[in-house]
């Protein structure tokens, strides 16, 4: 009898190995069509354990993004890299002053194989004044 490559998580452990192997394999390009069904059957196991184990109802977008960012001991920077945006953008995110768009919501879904629901949820930003143009002063 065969032994099945992935099993259903049962513990935090295989949880986050399932989440390295899922980032390893999107690095790596998904091509054959071997790959992608196992990319959708990482994807779907993750979030069958997410959907049993974290309440993401708790946390806003960014301080769930905060949170799994520290869980990987991730910088803003490496972020800001494997979504190919700036790191000023990742910062004015990360600080409230930015949205998360649709297309980042895909990218951080991807990358932290989490439902897109889970960042796609309304918070607040903080509020910025627009800077004042300067008012020209003749002698």
């Amino acid at each position: 009898m065969e032994t099945l490559k992935y099993k259903v998580i049962k513990s935090k452990t295989q949880y986050n190995a399932y989440c390295k192997a899922l980032e390893t394999l999107l690095e790596s390009g998904v091509k054959s069509k071997a790959a992608k069904d196992e990319v959708d059957l990482l994807t779907l196991l993750i979030e069958t354990w997410d959907q049993a184990h974290n309440n993401f109802d708790d946390l806003d977008p960014v301080q769930l993004l905060i949170s799994l960012m520290a869980e990987r001991n991730m910088k803003a920077n490496a972020l800001a890299d494997k979504l190919g945006v700036s790191k000023g953008l990742i910062s004015d995110i990360l600080n409230y002053k930015k949205g998360i768009s649709k297309e980042i919501i895909r990218g951080l879904s991807n990358l932290f194989a989490v439902s897109h629901e889970a960042f796609n949820r309304h918070y607040d930003l903080e509020h910025v004044e627009p800077k004042r143009k300067r008012e020209l002063v003749y002698a």
